[in-house]
Parts: structure tokens; sequence; C-alpha cells
């Protein structure tokens, strides 16, 4: 779980640090007049990861595995070098038990575990628990798998996942009553893409016991925040590129391979997305020197800043936990990620006119899950090159509609 907001003094101390690593984005520095805030669904690129592309693509491009020639053996040590990249940035304690495996992205990695792997774990009467109010994505494989393996003649019981209805939180004490001896695989998400909040996972090894194989959702994490597979005790990680400052087309699954069957995914491997490992590797060391605890602290200080400036806006409905709206608040604050209502104009309208004041926004369902919100929303979220400035000049376009 990371810290609490710190405010204005955040902002005043990464001040410096956030002008200098806003200026390494061409895509933002190219365009003043816009404020670009809908990280969450995908992060723009710093130059390094820019140039990294280009490098592989004019000097090195040629298949993994494949071939023994110069440009064929750089390209397989580019592949593994970041096998074990990925290792090291989640913290991994004991990598020679894990693997690293590379997919498209979030989605594509938790339906590989769903099709791949799951089904290997779970005999007749196994439950499974299912984050029915997150992203879809950490929804629909799961409840597929349950279908698949009825169809076979073994029936798994899915478990909707418990939450906190004040917070948006996962209820950990609810859980624990729930989880049992035949409770098998839990998925989970780190950090909810509406309500922004750490959903807390170090807590879900003690609700739910020592065998059962935790899953972890890290596409609104992995580059936002410290992520340690060591405190987490989870089995599986899996997260976008794209949303971690890579380009869109890769992602990855870590494995910790010490419960349940040993994971690989199926099928004959074909070509992997080499350039978009490029990307990901350049990305990760940008990451690593930027400091992905700075980059938490300066995106929860912004989004504290939206928060105290909403919650005294009566035309707005702010979505997830009221009691850390304040910027005072004693309680953990939202991870970049502030999503709201106008009680008059619908978000989709609301999303145009923002946009006409220069601000780029997601408006829609933000594909939550069937538990999650009924209505529409407004999501905003920020990155390392967004500014108190932004923040402050959305606040006040947001009051002139209120």
């Amino acid at each position: 779980m990371t810290t609490f907001a710190q405010g204005p003094a955040v902002i005043a101390e990464l001040g410096e640090w956030q002008r200098a690593l806003r200026t390494q984005f061409p895509i933002i520095t190219g365009h003043p007049d816009l404020a670009y805030l809908d990280s969450a669904a995908t992060a723009q690129k710093p130059q390094a990861v820019l140039d990294a592309v280009r490098t592989y693509l004019t000097t090195t491009n040629a298949n993994a595995g494949r071939g023994t020639y110069p440009w064929a053996n750089r390209t397989t040590d580019l592949v593994e070098r970041t096998r074990e990249q990925v290792a090291r940035f989640l913290r991994d304690p004991a990598p020679e038990h894990s693997s690293v495996h590379f997919t498209s992205g979030t989605t594509e990695g938790l339906r590989t575990i769903a099709r791949d792997w799951l089904p290997g774990l779970l005999t007749d009467g196994d439950e499974i628990v299912v984050p029915v109010a997150d992203h879809r994505a950490n929804i629909e494989p799961w409840l597929e798998v349950q279908r698949e393996t009825a169809r076979r003649g073994v029936h798994v019981r899915v478990l909707p996942m418990p939450y906190q209805r004040a917070s948006g939180d996962y209820d950990h004490t609810a859980l624990a009553r729930l989880a049992g001896p035949r409770t098998r695989f839990v998925a989970v998400t780190h950090v909810h893409h509406v309500y922004g909040g750490d959903m807390n996972v170090h807590r879900i090894r003690q609700a739910v016991g020592p065998d059962a194989v935790i899953c972890l959702d890290a596409a609104q994490s992995i580059g936002h925040l410290p992520v340690s597979v060591a405190d987490l005790d989870v089995d599986f990680v899996v997260f976008s590129g794209h949303k971690a400052l890579a380009l869109p087309g890769t992602g990855a699954v870590w494995a910790r391979q010490t419960r349940g069957p040993a994971f690989t995914p199926g099928g004959w491997s074909g070509t992997p997305n080499t350039v978009g490992i490029a990307s990901l590797a350049a990305a990760l060391d940008w990451l690593e020197t930027a400091g992905t605890d700075r980059v938490a602290r300066w995106t929860v200080a912004l989004t504290a800043r939206l928060t105290e400036g909403l919650r005294h806006l009566d035309a707005y409905e702010i979505l997830g936990c009221q009691a850390s709206l304040a910027a005072d608040s004693p309680v953990q604050r939202r991870q970049g990620i502030v999503t709201f209502r106008h009680r008059g104009i619908g978000s989709g309208d609301l999303g145009f006119i923002l946009f006409s004041h220069g601000f780029m926004v997601r408006s829609d369902h933000h594909c939550q899950g069937g538990a999650g919100e009924e209505s529409e929303s407004v999501r905003v979220s920020v990155h390392v090159y967004n500014t108190a400035e932004e923040i402050d000049r959305l606040l006040a376009v947001l009051a002139t509609l209120g």
C-alpha cells in the first residue's frame, strides 16, 4: 500500500524534478494548449522510449530465437534480458522460481492464465473468487473458465469478491469468512480503474490462506507506483506495457511457479512483439531512473488536489471513498485516478465540453463489471507529465459548469 498524499508540500518538493521529466515527452511539450488526462487508458511515451524503438528498428530488427546471425542473436538477448528486467522491476526475491512471459497486454495475459493454466488447477466442487465490480478483463476470463469446465463435467463455484460499499475497497474481513478449503483461485486488482483506490492486496493472502492462488491485475499500478511481489505475496502479476510508458501491444505475465502446476502458455509460440519488448525495456529503465516512488507521490498529490477542489463544487458527485476527498484526509488517497459525474450534465456531453477547453478525459462506463457503476462518468487520470496548473485550470472550468 502506498503512502498518503502530502498535497502542496509534495508538489513543491518535487516540482523541479517533475518539470525536467515533463520535457522528455514530445507529445506533451508539442501541444502546450492541451492537457492529457487519460493515462489510465494509455500513457504517453518519453523520448528515451521513442529512441529505443527507432534504434532497434534501424540496427537490430530480427526474429528472436530463430536465427544465429548477429541481429537475431541481439534480439534474442533483448527478449531474455527484458524478462529478467521485469522480474527485477517487480522486486522478485526468487527469480529462479518464477517466470516471465510476454503478451499483447493485460487482457491477453489474464485470458492466457484462464485458458492455459487455471483449468488444470481446478477439480469438481472447487471455488474461485471473481472481482465483479472491477475491469471486465479481470472478470470475463474466469467466468469463461467456469463455463468451459462445466462442459467437461467439472463444476466450479464462482464467489463474488465482497466490497466495502463506502470505500469501494475489498472487504477483507468478509473475504476471510467467504474463503474456505475449496477456494483455489482469487482474482484481484491492484489499483481500481474507476475509484482509483489501492485495493490493499497485501491483505488478501491472510484472508484466503496459504494455499489459494492469487492473480493480480496490475494494469493501473505498474509504472505508476512501486510494486513488490514479495510484499504482496501473489502468484501472478499481469500488466500492459502501454500503460507503463511502452508501446501498445505488449505486456507481461509474471508467474511465481510455487503453487499449483507450472505456468506455461499453451500452443506454439509465434514471433514475439520484439519492438514492443524493446520499448518495454526502455520504459522500465526510464521509470527506475525517475523513481516509481516519486511518480506515485506526484500523481497522488495531483489527485488529492483535484478531489479537494471537487468536494466544494455541489454540482459534482465523486465516485469512490468519500472519506478521502479532503486535502488533509488521514485515509489513503486516490492513486492517480479521480472519477466523477455532473448532477445535471451527461458525462458524454461533459467530456466534449472539457475537450473544448483543452482537456482530454475519458467519459463512459470504463469497462467496469456488472456489479459496478450503472451510469457513465468522467475519469481524470494523471501521470508524471501532468502539472498542478493543469488541475487548477480543470477545476476552474468545472466550477463554471456548476
